[in-house]
């Protein structure tokens, strides 16, 4: 008998992206939630309780910790006693910590990974599983890459793989802020992202340096998706069709190809009620949504759209980030398949 390995992991930052990931590893039976962390006794507490997840405080102050117990929490002590059990670290707290994150996690001998939030040049590597699982592998830490970064990745590495070089100009429409996020806008407004480019197309980079690509943005009064709009040059004989780049995303995992002509699925409001209606948790859609009939290879030239769930794509990259610094699963797509089977038969609380 083959004895699995189970990867203790703990979560430091349990809310919007935090307790997505903490139920993903949940799912998998070669992982295990040592702990996760909140700053203070809050909701999420609740939430964490109902799941059996063992809770400990961000910080190590001992008046903090006991402020759990006295709203009713047992805390099981601050971020240094959870480091102590853990073999790996996910990193989903809010942004701007990172640096003095990383350091308390490099003194307690432990892997880590950041979310897509931090710079590629403070943690040195970035991840997503299309392009580069392979050389993370073994690694002490990584970046997950931000939800567009992981979307653009699944669509184009393959184009890449095929061409042997790309070009890309893509247009960002961002939504505004999560769905459960008041404090932010836009409301009535359309406001461009001023850098130019923006830093979406330079992250794909991180992943995957040769492809060239640039990207504007724009965010819009929506909190339910992020859509893409992307103009690829593809290489002078690149042999390829419309119908066969449609083939070629096909038999990739994690993107979802329909017609929207046919299904009635427009716009982003009905992608997510798509989520809802396959019984994805909190209507989450996992996967990139890509419209076929606003795919066209004219030339040597694709357009195409396509729509990111900004909550939920990079939960299952996480989850194979994991593997691959821990060293478990060199295939990528061995390791993709794994997560996404576990994820989908997943009824915990």
């Amino acid at each position: 008998m083959v004895r699995i390995m189970t990867i203790k992991v703990a979560i430091n930052g349990y809310g919007t992206i935090g307790k997505r990931v903490a139920d993903a590893v949940d799912a998998q039976d070669d992982m295990e939630i040592v702990g996760v962390t909140k700053t203070r006794p809050a909701f999420g507490c609740d939430l964490a309780v109902r799941k059996g997840y063992p809770i400990f405080c961000t910080y190590d102050d001992a008046d903090r910790i006991a402020a759990f117990g006295a709203a009713g929490y047992t805390c099981h002590g601050g971020l240094s006693d959870l480091l102590e059990i853990a073999d790996i670290v996910v990193d989903c707290s809010p942004g701007k910590v990172g640096a003095s994150n990383k350091e308390k996690y490099e003194s307690a001998g432990i892997k880590w990974i950041f979310q897509g939030g931090e710079k590629h040049a403070m943690t040195g590597n970035s991840y997503t599983s299309s392009a580069n699982h392979t050389e993370n592998l073994g690694v002490e830490g990584t970046r997950v890459v931000s939800c567009n970064t992981t979307g653009l990745s699944r669509t184009l590495v393959p184009l890449y793989e095929h061409c042997g070089s790309l070009s890309v100009e893509c247009t960002m429409i961002r939504r505004a802020a999560d769905p459960g996020d008041s404090s932010k806008g836009p409301i009535n407004a359309i406001k461009p992202v001023l850098k130019v480019p923006s830093h979406h197309g330079p992250d794909v980079m991180t992943v995957k340096p040769e492809i060239q690509i640039n990207s504007m943005a724009v965010a819009v009064p929506t909190t339910l998706m992020h859509v893409h709009v992307i103009v690829a040059t593809l290489p002078e004989g690149h042999g390829l069709t419309t119908e066969s780049v449609l083939s070629m995303w096909n038999a990739r995992p994690r993107i979802v190809i329909m017609n929207g002509s046919e299904t009635g699925i427009t716009t982003t409001a009905e992608v997510m009620e798509f989520a809802r209606d396959i019984g994805r948790k909190w209507g989450d859609l996992h996967e990139i949504f890509v419209w076929e009939d606003g795919v066209k290879l004219e030339g040597n030239t694709l357009y195409y759209f396509q729509a990111i769930h900004q909550e939920s794509d990079v939960i299952p990259e996480n989850v194979d980030a994991i593997r691959a610094l821990m060293n478990t699963e060199p295939d990528w797509m061995a390791s993709v398949a794994k997560t996404d089977a576990a994820i989908s038969s997943y009824n915990h609380l």
